[in-house]
């Protein structure tokens, strides 16, 4: 087996490009998800190191400085993260010139020719699910006989094999835990609406939504819900629990957890049996039935995916949902004691000051808890960057969907409405949405309640001003 690194490699500071974030870019308060992608085949690789440089605070050089100890080196990389990603890369093989390094990631399953071509220091790309491709790389097989592999051979042609077939059996992938335990700092990774410190990790793949903006399921995961057996999923909590005793919250990072409300209550019985806390990623469509059930075995929060108030919109995206389901599911929520962090969107097909407005009376009147507002990102392999091209929504000046320094700009633009409205009509949603009086009130109310509350909301809140203050500059 060869000695492998698996590394999300120093970008923009505070940038958050692990798998676990819907949008690559760096957030309005610091922020990380696991890089559970890379964790994932670190488990089937013996002896295998994973670095997640971004939220330890690496730089360049502190990689370099052990990157003579391995074989092989896998950077997991995006979009807006590429072009330093490809530094790193040529970075590493100056310090190391015998090294094998392949990237990773939904930027370079879309793309393997452009991939490959942007910097010959790339030796191979790996596409959709990577786990067992890497495995095969790592024990050292013939790049040939590698399913899923695009490599540059030793006659410096770039070759592309067989795709791999989907994996259907999840459960032949080993836990994920034992590797954060390992080799990160959970402390280091931190969520605003989650319990501090908490671990995330997957229990199924694939999403059955069509949503034509969301990258995974077009690129990596696929539109069927494969998922591991309850008992699996339920004895990594329980090693976890024994394991890793400071966790106060486990999220499950499914695209959509409650896609198969029948096993979500199952797992959700056996969790309350461990008494863990825990939250999920859900459809605004869930029965409140299913919603007690999972209350009452420990779901503190989910996190939901309203992208916009506007029903035509909904229809643009194919989101496959009513504003007026989202409105009734958020009530049964709120009636149970469910919290909700709510994300929406701006800037997607359809969008006009109009529909902005009504988004913005749309989460204060259904009230989630908490929100994040993004700008509709046109990832290339969805269907909304095919569209932006075809229509001219997408020029060149913004096609890296971040600035320079990482933020999240808007990238698409339409002929009744500009990239700067767009992407002012963000701040405004902010403020509108959370400088109510009730929500003040509410924000207050529990910092008083929780000392650890109060340093968490504090420290938040000089962040987001920050990050304010940051896309004004940006724009001036």
């Amino acid at each position: 087996m060869m000695r492998t690194l698996f590394l999300q490699a120093p970008s923009f500071d505070g940038f958050d490009g692990g798998a676990g974030s819907r949008y690559q870019a760096r957030r309005e308060i610091r922020s990380f998800w696991y890089p559970t992608w890379l964790a994932q085949p670190a488990a089937l690789v013996a002896g295998s190191k994973l670095v997640d440089a971004p939220p330890h605070g690496l730089a360049l050089d502190d990689v370099l400085a052990g990157v003579r100890d391995f074989d092989l080196a896998v950077l997991h990389t995006s979009a807006p993260s590429f072009a330093s990603d490809v530094r790193t890369i040529e970075a590493m093989k100056a310090a190391h010139p015998s090294l094998k390094v392949g990237l990773v990631g939904a930027k370079v399953a879309v793309d393997p020719q452009g991939s490959l071509e942007s910097s010959r220091a790339i030796d191979f790309v790996a596409g959709n699910e990577f786990d067992f491709t890497l495995k095969e790389v790592a024990e050292g097989r013939d790049l040939a006989s590698i399913d899923g592999l695009s490599y540059r051979n030793e006659a410096d042609r770039i070759v592309h094999n067989a795709p791999r077939a989907t994996l259907t059996d999840m459960d032949a992938l080993p836990f994920v835990t034992p590797i954060y335990q390992r080799d990160l700092d959970i402390d280091r990774y931190f969520i605003g609406y989650l319990k501090h410190p908490y671990v995330s990790l997957y229990t199924g793949r694939g999403c059955k939504s069509r949503c034509t903006f969301c990258l995974w399921p077009q690129t990596i995961g696929g539109h069927k819900y494969r998922t591991r057996s309850v008992g699996h999923v339920i004895d990594e909590i329980a090693w976890a629990q024994k394991a890793m005793p400071q966790v106060k919250e486990f999220f499950f990072d499914d695209d959509t957890f409650t896609d198969d409300l029948k096993r979500a209550e199952a797992i959700a019985r056996e969790l309350g049996k461990l008494g863990v806390t825990w939250s999920c990623n859900a459809k605004a469509n869930v029965p409140r039935d299913t919603l007690k059930v999972m209350r009452d075995n420990g779901l503190r929060l989910l996190l939901v995916g309203y992208e916009s108030g506007n029903q035509q919109i909904l229809f643009n995206i194919k989101k496959g949902m009513r504003v007026e389901f989202a409105r009734r599911f958020t009530k049964d929520c709120h009636d149970l004691g469910i919290t909700i962090h709510g994300t929406f969107i701006l800037g997607l097909p359809g969008e006009t000051k109009e529909t902005i407005e009504e988004t913005i009376r749309f989460a204060t009147e259904i009230n989630p808890h908490t929100i994040q507002v993004s700008l509709a990102a046109p990832y290339p392999g969805t269907f909304l960057h095919k569209q932006a091209l075809e229509n001219g929504w997408l020029d060149d000046a913004h096609a890296d969907l971040v600035d320079a320094h990482g933020v999240q700009i808007a990238p698409l633009h339409y002929p009744h409405l500009s990239h700067t409205e767009i992407f002012d009509s963000v701040e405004t949603f902010y403020r509108r949405f959370y400088f109510r009086s009730g929500k003040i009130a509410s924000i207050v109310g529990e910092m008083v309640r929780s000392p650890e509350m109060m340093k968490r909301r504090l420290r938040e809140g000089v962040e987001f001003f920050q990050f304010l203050r940051e896309r004004r500059q940006a724009t001036s």
